[in-house]
């Protein structure tokens, strides 16, 4: 591999988020990201050990010393799929945000691919590295980062557009996680970039977790913002984070 993966834990879960919630995975985050969102649960901090789940879905975890090798990385998931035959739908590769790896990834995934598809869950900023990629994957969840939750000081509109487009033509969704504070212009601006695209793509409004486990938005506020949404869109839809619902990873 040109360049190492540093992964910060590899798991086996249930997706809680966006197109294919309720799938189980095998999920390999990655470390580092280029954003620093205000609700980020993630210690993304580039380290010398990986946590690798000893046995899928057990919870229970082991210190490994990276960069791992892909050879190793994938006899783990040859194990893995061994043990629970069936079990997996796909790898969710994310992070950190993976598109800082994309040079590397562009050399793995051809292998992951073998096994199960991947889906690849991004910030939704890197289209260039994006279109390294794209074609080696299987779906792209890709976030909109809104001023009200992620708290980014950057206006990341054109860079979301840019991916957008760089991303249509593959199995795309978007994701924006919408709080008390989400504006209605926000959620326009959303609607500006998806229809530029396609008004079809489907569009997931995830209400904001707080770290007391309740949710931070109101129900209302939340109806409205999807009324808004579906007025431009003809798919939008209100999924909170099951994985957090269910105390899974």
């Amino acid at each position: 591999m040109s360049n190492p993966l540093y992964i910060s834990e590899i798991f086996s879960s249930i997706q809680g988020e966006g197109m294919l919630a309720g799938r189980r995975q095998i999920f390999v985050r990655l470390m580092e990201c280029n954003l620093d969102c205000r609700y980020c649960d993630t210690d993304f901090q580039k380290s010398d050990v990986c946590r690798v789940e000893s046995q899928p879905g057990s919870g229970s975890f082991l210190n490994v010393s990276q960069p791992l090798p892909m050879h190793e990385l994938n006899s783990i998931f040859t194990d893995w799929l061994s043990r629970v035959p069936g079990g997996h739908h796909s790898f969710s590769i994310t992070g950190g945000e993976p598109l800082l790896y994309a040079d590397s990834l562009a050399e793995w995934f051809p292998q992951l691919r073998v096994m199960l598809p991947i889906h690849l869950e991004t910030n939704g900023t890197m289209h260039i590295a994006l279109r390294q990629v794209k074609h080696l994957v299987d779906y792209i969840s890709m976030d909109m980062k809104l001023p009200s939750t992620a708290g980014c000081t950057e206006q990341l509109w054109e860079l979301h557009s840019l991916f957008l487009q760089e991303a249509y033509g593959c199995n795309v969704s978007v994701k924006v996680v919408v709080g008390d504070q989400t504006t209605d212009s926000e959620i326009q601006e959303v609607c500006n970039v998806i229809t530029s695209v396609d008004a079809s793509l489907p569009l997931f409004l995830q209400p904001l977790s707080m770290p007391d486990g309740t949710v931070g938005i109101n129900v209302v506020h939340l109806l409205r913002l999807q009324e808004l949404a579906s007025c431009r869109l003809s798919d939008v839809r209100v999924i909170p984070q099951m994985h957090k619902l269910l105390g899974a990873l």
